[in-house]
């Protein structure tokens, strides 16, 4: 796994769209669209804002899709990803497509319909980022490392749930839904080339479990050293509980 440590959020931001948006090209040049996998949540405001700039990639032949969503809340939440997608990213752009994850309707009906447009073809490039619990996605530990189901119903996790309080998104834990359709973890690691964000002090712990401890359920994002072509990107305050050893093999930028 490459890691990247930047001097702040806005660093990081930067560096991801730079390198996702060559990958984009790429796709695009090599068979004539791109596909491409989005996160949300804070960790992603820097990212999001910095791509959505990107006048270098042919965004009509871009393709989108939605990586997690709660169950239960409307489209119009302050907390709804699909809400946060559109205002923050595919609202700015003339995109080819974008599939969203409707968490009001059928969770089981919207698993099929877009599972199925998910699997028509390989992904290019996946935009994620890691929980204060380690959590992938929505995929909680224990996460199931083993489904090959795209996307899968979930229940959230009470530090998981917490963690939406905390950044701001529900007013108390008992506002926060306790189930969401994630994208599975087998299905995020079919992705050509991964970026994972992950800013801040309070994920700190999990930074550090992530590239030191063992691959493990109990460690959802640690599968990620298992990835061909995966870039963890984290600011200084993320990076600040990894060992001398781990420190030693880090790009500064």
């Amino acid at each position: 796994m490459r890691v990247i440590v930047t001097k702040d959020r806005a660093a990081m931001g930067a560096w991801v769209a730079e390198h996702a948006a060559a990958d984009l090209r790429a796709a695009i040049e090599s068979h004539g669209e791109a596909r491409l996998i989005i996160a949300t949540g804070s960790s992603q405001f820097e990212v999001l804002q910095a791509l959505a700039a990107r006048t270098d990639v042919d965004w009509s032949a871009v393709t989108g899709f939605h990586l997690d969503e709660y169950i239960g809340i409307s489209q119009s939440h302050p907390a709804s990803f699909c809400r946060y997608l559109r205002e923050r990213f595919v609202s700015k752009l003339p995109l080819k497509q974008f599939y969203y994850l409707d968490g009001e309707g059928d969770a089981r009906a919207t698993i099929a319909s877009v599972g199925a447009k998910l699997t028509a073809a390989p992904i290019d490039v996946a935009l994620v980022g890691i929980g204060e619990n380690g959590h992938l996605a929505f995929n909680d530990p224990p996460a199931d490392f083993e489904t090959d189901e795209p996307y899968i119903r979930v229940e959230l996790d009470e530090p998981c749930r917490l963690q939406q309080v905390g950044e701001g998104w529900f007013a108390g834990l008992g506002d926060v839904p306790t189930h969401a359709i994630s994208m599975s973890i087998r299905q995020i690691m079919k992705t050509r080339t991964i970026y994972c964000s992950v800013p801040d002090e309070r994920k700190a712990a999990a930074v550090r479990a992530t590239l030191e401890d063992e691959i493990s359920p109990q460690i959802p994002a640690s599968v990620l050293r298992n990835h061909g072509q995966v870039t963890l990107i984290v600011d200084r305050a993320a990076a600040s509980q990894i060992s001398p050893a781990t420190q030693a093999t880090v790009e500064m930028v």
